[in-house]
């Protein structure tokens, strides 16, 4: 039988790899985080990818983008890639994300998410999402992003979101 337990790496308040793992959802000590990843996901029209979440998912129903944790020995663009393809059953070109940004963030798991930005100009048609993750897919643009966040429909995670909009 196959151990299907997800072990994520124990990094420090700096976000340095502390060589010790946790199992996913157990608790973790004070000063201790794992990695995140968020891939945004940017077209040629300079609108997201975005997903909305399996209902059967926390927040089922919701939109947001793709991502995921690291798991043990991951890099943070090997989760994104992994993540992606995963989700939207996509094989991003690495050469075309570039880290946007890393934001430490003490939640019920303390993490450090990086967010991603990634330029794909496949269509629809090249993606396969993967239904236990994905109900639906779309482009939206930034103002769109903007007012489905005041809708409550789009999670309201990301608190450099201001930041990576004034960039694009």
């Amino acid at each position: 039988m196959v151990n299907m337990t997800e072990l994520w790496d124990i990094l420090d308040e700096f976000g340095n790899p502390t060589g010790r793992l946790v199992e996913r959802g157990k608790s973790m000590q004070h000063d201790e985080y794992h990695l995140v990843v968020h891939v945004w996901i940017l077209n040629p029209q300079n609108k997201f990818l975005i997903a909305k979440r399996a209902l059967a998912k926390p927040f089922g129903g919701m939109w947001e983008t793709t991502g995921g944790s690291a798991i043990a020995g991951e890099t943070s663009l090997q989760a994104a890639l992994r993540e992606t393809k995963e989700e939207l059953g996509i094989d991003l070109d690495a050469q075309n994300c570039r880290l946007f940004t890393r934001v430490k963030r003490q939640t019920d798991f303390p993490d450090f998410a990086d967010a991603w930005l990634c330029k794909y100009d496949g269509g629809f048609s090249t993606l396969h999402p993967d239904p236990s993750e994905v109900n639906e897919v779309r482009h939206a643009g930034k103002d769109e992003i903007k007012s489905m966040i005041k809708q409550g429909t789009f999670m309201n995670v990301f608190p450099y979101l201001g930041k990576l909009f004034e960039s694009i």
